[in-house]
């Protein structure tokens, strides 16, 4: 069952008594046994806030929310988590987890010498992930530890890493530009989602000519800044309506004069409308599930 949220938490990011190792080398030292698993497992409803998962060296994280929707930070970019999604953070890869409401987080830690494919190597990666996969990684994580040496276990972790394979990447990355005026830019733009101030005017304010800010942002985002800043409205939107706000009210709060704009531009990246993206009856676009 699930691990109850109070102790796993402390157990996770607590502050130790005195004398006491840090709660993360208590994490490690659980996982440095004579014969490591295959895979194991974390499971925590968390409520609003910033958590910093065990990340001991050796292990890739698969990290889903199976209830609410959590955001992965690193240094790579940010990537938004909510329960049709998935993401693949590779051994060495630090990284924080924002929670937009109470989420319920399934982690599987993958040993870093079971054989994964290769686009998940190495960096981060946001997947789709429909309700078989969804299903296996949940039973994974209540099931763990996994072990190499048990058939079950290792046919379990090897289905798992077969749909990942197979699954289109989800648009839902938001990489960070590194270049500190591009970096700039960037944060002048998400501290306000609804601003629709000229890029000539933001790259002056960063110290830089237009077109020298957009060859950093298409070199190192692989984006215009135009099309990063719709990139940047879309996770902000997420975050919001997985929060529970009506789609009335998220529309002008990342820069869309209407609804029924804001609505057109959700089904042109996702698929489909924001009360379907959640799974919700409401028409406002308000998640049925967001204060359960």
């Amino acid at each position: 069952g699930e691990v109850p949220r109070g102790d796993a938490h402390g157990a996770t990011v607590g502050t130790p008594a005195a004398g006491a190792p840090p709660p993360v080398r208590q994490n490690l030292s659980c996982m440095r046994q004579d014969e490591e698993p295959l895979a194991r497992g974390y499971a925590v409803t968390h409520p609003p806030g910033t958590v910093v998962l065990p990340q001991p060296p050796g292990w890739h994280q698969l990290l889903l929310a199976t209830h609410g929707v959590l955001t992965v930070e690193a240094d790579p970019g940010t990537w938004v988590v909510p329960p049709q999604r998935a993401v693949w953070v590779a051994d060495g890869v630090h990284h924080r987890l924002v929670m937009t409401g109470r989420v319920r987080v399934r982690a599987l830690y993958l040993a870093a010498t079971a054989p994964v494919p290769a686009a998940l190597a190495e960096g981060c990666r946001a997947v789709n992930v429909p309700s078989l996969l969804r299903e296996l990684v949940d039973h994974a994580v209540r099931r763990a530890p996994l072990w190499a040496g048990r058939a079950p276990d290792a046919r379990l972790v090897g289905v798992v890493l077969d749909l990942l394979e197979t699954l289109p990447a989800a648009p839902l990355q938001l990489p960070r530009p590194r270049d500190p005026q591009a970096a700039a830019v960037a944060a002048a733009l998400a501290s306000d989602p609804a601003t629709d101030a000229p890029v000539d005017r933001l790259a002056r304010d960063a110290g830089a000519g237009r077109r020298t800010i957009e060859r950093w942002f298409r070199a190192e985002t692989g984006m215009s800044v135009g099309e990063w800043r719709q990139r940047m409205r879309l996770v902000a939107a997420l975050r919001m309506l997985a929060a529970g706000e009506p789609v009335s009210r998220v529309a002008p709060a990342v820069g869309y004069s209407t609804p029924s704009a804001f609505g057109a531009m959700f089904v042109r990246h996702m698929g489909t409308t924001p009360g379907r993206y959640f799974g919700t009856r409401n028409a406002d676009g308000l998640p049925s599930n967001a204060n359960a």
